[in-house]
């Protein structure tokens, strides 16, 4: 008998709940009809859901995009390397205590190699009508990034084979999660020939009606809520194994809206805001920005990522900074206002050379003037790179670290951002030798700290 499943999934929201009340009132109703038709529903994500750049995720660590799940009816979801990477260990151990829903991670592991209680390697579902449904997941391979908060990580690839190789012995669809990107999505679809479809996330990359890689589908919603995918699955168990997979976008942006909507997302800030009032300190005059020029807020960033990195000199752009701070009382909200970005301090060693190839890079207007988002960054622009315990002298000629003049065969220790030895900006930071990163703190951590040795 033929048998027609509905398939919906959104990956890589990064916590922009602007579009979440569609996306809500869509899936909803959505689940309504097919059930209604008596026809079987999944919803899944791909990962990256939990952004701790809104204050509603900062605020409940996660719990509440739990909950906004838990509300729209997910099936299962896979973690990204936000839930991975930007929760301390305990809470990411415990953020998903009251999921109504389940959490596959194949590749995540306790040291030791055992699973954590929340991340299934894989699930079995069964339809109204005995299709058998396996799903598996895998999140991106950041081993060092992910021991250095208490988590192991396999290969995710050769995970994955491993599971895909145990659920084809026992289930008709076989569908992957997958927070790898689409260029290791397609790898897993060329190797792995049992695999139906895979709905992939991580690379923030659009696939409007899929993609056929071989016999296998493969699925993906860009970015921030801007797509919902769907994917109409048709398949016929017998006498011989029949199957369809027919994949398409819904654009959010055109979908209704409900009509509490606008207050819907004031009160998730709201909500966030308000378990974000701790007192940090008492500011005896107010705390300027300025992306273009020398100002005090990112110089005092720049300072404390010295200390705390105990480098032999720092670096930061500007553009971190997004709002100043007012005489008297500052709470973690108005530190989180400023510095809402996912990004830790680090340290990296590299040559004089090299260093001041990162000096001159960083003083090109065309970089600091750069408008860009990704890697950790949820500001607008670059900004005026900012230093401590680095002096350019003579119109640009000359480099002084710590007072003294830079010399190119030695070897300095720079305090910086790991967003850069992420991405392509500064490559002497990139490739460096050696970095060393520090979690689970975030820059904003980091100006809390300062601000309390300066002002308590």
């Amino acid at each position: 008998m033929r048998e027609k499943i509905h398939i919906y999934h959104t990956n890589d929201i990064h916590s922009h709940f602007e579009k979440w009340p569609r996306i809500r009132k869509f899936l909803k109703e959505r689940r309504d009809l097919h059930e209604a038709n008596e026809e079987d529903v999944f919803i899944f994500d791909s990962g990256d859901f939990i952004d701790r750049w809104h204050s509603f995720t900062e605020g409940t660590l996660g719990k509440g995009n739990v909950a906004l799940f838990n509300d729209a009816g997910y099936t299962a979801v896979t973690i990204g390397n936000n839930e991975g990477l930007t929760l301390p260990h305990d809470v990411l151990n415990h953020v998903y205590a009251q999921a109504e829903f389940d959490v596959m991670a194949a590749n995540v592991y306790l040291p030791g190699g055992t699973r954590p209680s929340w991340a299934l390697p894989y699930q079995i579902y069964k339809t109204s009508r005995g299709t058998k449904i396996g799903v598996t997941a895998a999140t991106a391979y950041y081993r060092p990034l992910y021991k250095l908060l208490g988590w192991e990580l396999s290969e995710p690839i050769a995970e994955l084979k491993k599971q895909i190789s145990d659920l084809q012995k026992q289930v008709d669809i076989i569908i992957v999660l997958s927070h790898l990107g689409m260029h290791d999505d397609q790898t897993i679809a060329e190797h792995n020939p049992r695999v139906d479809l895979i709905l992939g996330g991580h690379t923030h990359h659009v696939f409007m009606n899929g993609k056929k890689v071989n016999h296998t589908t493969l699925g993906a919603a860009g970015r921030y809520g801007e797509y919902i995918g769907y994917v109409e699955a048709e398949i016929d168990t017998g006498p011989f194994l029949w199957k369809k997979f027919t994949a398409s976008l819904f654009e959010t942006a055109i979908l209704d809206n409900p009509p509490n909507a606008g207050e819907y997302i004031k009160e998730l800030d709201a909500i966030g805001k308000e378990l974000l009032q701790t007192e940090v300190v008492t500011l005896p005059q107010p705390l300027n920005y300025s992306w273009q020029e020398h100002s005090e807020l990112p110089a005092i960033l720049c300072e404390a990522l010295y200390k705390w990195c105990k480098g032999d000199c720092a670096l930061v752009n500007s553009g971190l900074i997004l709002s100043s701070l007012e005489k008297g009382k500052v709470t973690k909200y108005d530190l989180h206002r400023m510095l809402p970005h996912p990004i830790n301090p680090c340290l990296v060693e590299l040559t004089g050379a090299e260093l001041e190839e990162v000096i001159r890079k960083a003083e090109d207007s065309a970089l600091s003037e750069l408008e860009f988002q990704g890697l950790g960054f949820r500001g607008i622009m670059m900004g005026k790179f900012v230093y401590h315990k680095i002096e350019i002298e003579n119109n640009n000629q000359s480099i002084k670290i710590a007072g003294k003049p830079l010399i190119p065969e030695k070897i300095y220790h720079l305090a910086t951002l790991d967003m850069f030895t992420f991405g392509v900006f500064l490559p002497p930071i990139k490739n460096a030798r050696r970095k060393i990163y520090y979690l689970p703190e975030f820059v904003r951590d980091l100006m809390e700290w300062e601000l309390k040795n300066r002002y308590i």
